[in-house]
């Protein structure tokens, strides 16, 4: 059992978990995730670290309310507890002085791009975030971006805050403006980094994407997470979460991403009811 310290809403529909993992925090690295189940029926779901406290001894998540799993954690407090954190899973980024790079978050994917980009600045990179969320209410992690980085730019579809646009939009900019940019660092909706992947193979630009392939065990064994890159099967869970943008195949992990969406919106409903009915 793994208590949680704090939970803070830091957006709408997205909350902050600060949770009781010492080993997990003291070996955790930029890139890697847990794994977690909440109760003996729960589903297991795949989190970023975000943050790591060794002293504390205790991992964040950022978590986004998308269906069952998610809403049931969203009703989680402070002093509850979950079953089982496992990790860390995948393998951590590889961090080194690369020279200007861009992180690219889309929505909540932003809190997966948060450590890698403050592990990239920490190892004396010139460091450009961008951020980006439908709208301005979406918007995660500002002010704990902006401390570290030496640009920081905020987009939003429709406006409501920063640019109003996509994060390709932005990422165009500074491409189009002369700059050096040695590497890109993109993480969000699969749709986001396949066309981030897509404008920067155009620049050539070594691309970094970690990829949010649908997991269950997340050693490898399962294969549900399966992805193809450069025309290979790879594992997402062992193999990544983090592969070069440039040879992942986004219309076949849009589409295994579909898979159980039937299933999903079932199960929330149904979770829903049964919320309702207590």
């Amino acid at each position: 059992m793994n208590q949680i310290v704090q939970k803070k809403r830091i957006a709408e529909g997205i909350n902050l978990f600060e949770i009781e993992a010492p080993l997990i925090a003291k070996k955790r690295k930029p890139g890697q995730f847990v794994i977690i189940r909440i109760d003996e029926t729960g589903e297991r779901i795949p989190l970023t670290i975000a943050n790591a406290d060794k002293e504390k001894g205790t991992i964040t998540i950022i978590v986004q309310v998308v269906g069952k799993t998610t809403e049931h954690l969203g009703t989680l407090n402070s002093g509850d507890s979950i079953l089982d954190v496992v990790g860390p899973l995948g393998q951590p980024t590889h961090i080194e002085r690369f020279g200007t790079v861009i992180a690219v978050g889309g929505g909540v994917g932003h809190a997966v791009c948060y450590p890698i980009a403050r592990g990239m600045k920490d190892a004396g990179n010139y460091l450009i975030s961008i951020i980006g969320a439908r709208t301005k209410n979406l918007i995660i992690l500002e002010n704990e971006t902006n401390a570290f980085s030496d640009e920081l730019y905020i987009t939003t579809d429709d406006g409501s805050y920063g640019r109003k646009g996509f994060v390709t939009d932005q990422l165009k900019e500074i491409l189009d403006s002369g700059k050096k940019v040695d590497l890109v660092l993109a993480s969000g909706p699969a749709i986001m980094m396949k066309f981030v992947c897509l404008m920067t193979k155009e620049y050539g630009i070594k691309t970094i994407v970690s990829l949010n392939s649908i997991m269950v065990d997340g050693t490898g064994m399962c294969g549900v997470c399966r992805v193809e890159v450069g025309g290979k099967t790879k594992f997402a869970c062992v193999d990544g979460p983090e592969f070069d943008g440039h040879e992942v195949n986004y219309d076949l992990l849009l589409k295994r991403l579909a898979t159980y969406k039937e299933e999903e919106k079932l199960a929330y409903d149904k979770f829903m009811l049964k919320t309702k009915d207590k």
